[in-house]
């Protein structure tokens, strides 16, 4: 567990037990507590009891996997959201539960294993310093220095990588969409399955964010232990890039589908050519066999067979009736 007392521009990076005796003596500081709860799942809950917070979202934070949610307590708001442990090759994220539970003078982040938000935040806004380290002013993270704005940057940042990663994706998509169009494989057609499945995934995670930005917004208009109106503008940006998320994760969603479906298409089509070519050469050779079939038995009495030039004028008849039916065939476009 890390413990950081935020008073001002000043952070103190210390012992959970010594910031908090600081805490409570300094009216004007803020507590972030960042629990790790990998290794003392005991010791956390414990620490979430000592704040008051409820039962229900004590459970709901301690979950394996809770979708995504915003809900507002008498003192303390809580939301869960779907952060990032670690990134993968193309579309794949190692996802982890993230839950913050915000007071008026606290913030506690809970989840299991490192989150690439909350690291990211840690990097940017401290400085490396062992004792007292400062806020840096010049790291482009608004509102900051509050328990709110502080959770909205660590969401803001987990978004980042998956923008990132997102907007990668597109050129790749171009990639694949010019190779398929080129010359298409199964092995292609299995890897757009992949990242439809992928990208339906990082859909419904984003449609979840988008409504915990939603909620955030319209609380708002109520009264809260939260002035809410003074991240407004931070809150909206956080929306409209979830916004984007989704909407890009379905665009590519459907080219994905396109792709596969103009795949199949010409795949099929190829087929339907080469069972037509293979119809007309078996419509051909019917006839001929038949020819074939009928002087080829074994009767002792057939007229033709005394005739001396029989066997030629059966080649001529079979080669008349072939170039025929592939003269009838041409005409009607069937080859």
């Amino acid at each position: 567990m890390e413990s950081y007392l935020i008073d001002g521009s000043c952070v103190t990076d210390g012992s959970y037990t010594q910031n908090f005796e600081q805490w409570q003596a300094q009216e004007n500081s803020f507590l972030w507590l960042d629990i790790n709860f990998e290794n003392d799942l005991i010791g956390a809950q414990k620490i979430l009891e000592s704040f008051g917070i409820h039962p229900l979202a004590s459970e709901d934070a301690f979950r394996d996997r809770h979708p995504p949610k915003i809900e507002f307590f008498e003192d303390f708001c809580f939301i869960i959201y779907r952060g990032i442990r670690a990134t993968a090759s193309e579309l794949r994220f190692e996802h982890l539960q993230l839950a913050f539970f915000i007071g008026e003078r606290y913030l506690i982040t809970v989840h299991r294993g490192s989150s690439i938000g909350i690291d990211t935040i840690r990097k940017n806004i401290f400085q490396s310093s062992k004792t007292r380290p400062r806020l840096k002013h010049d790291d482009g993270i608004s509102n900051a220095l509050t328990p709110m704005g502080l959770a909205l940057n660590i969401m803001h940042s987990s978004s980042s990588v998956y923008l990132e990663r997102i907007l990668t994706f597109d050129n790749e998509l171009s990639d694949i969409e010019d190779e398929m169009a080129a010359s298409g494989s199964d092995e292609l057609l299995s890897k757009l399955t992949a990242y439809k499945s992928q990208l339906v995934k990082l859909r419904r995670v984003f449609n979840y964010h988008r409504g915990i930005t939603e909620t955030l917004v319209a609380s708002g208009e109520v009264e809260s232990f939260i002035p809410i109106a003074s991240y407004v503008h931070t809150i909206n940006d956080l929306h409209e890039r979830f916004d984007r998320l989704f909407t890009l994760s379905q665009m590519h969603y459907d080219i994905c589908g396109d792709l596969m479906d103009g795949y199949l298409s010409i795949s099929s089509h190829r087929l339907n050519e080469t069972m037509r070519v293979l119809t007309v050469i078996t419509a051909i050779f019917i006839p001929l066999g038949f020819l074939a079939g009928l002087y080829g038995m074994n009767f002792e009495y057939m007229p033709e067979l005394q005739f001396r030039y029989s066997y030629f004028f059966l080649l001529g008849t079979m080669l008349t009736l072939a170039a025929g039916l592939l003269f009838l065939f041409r005409r009607k476009k069937w080859l």
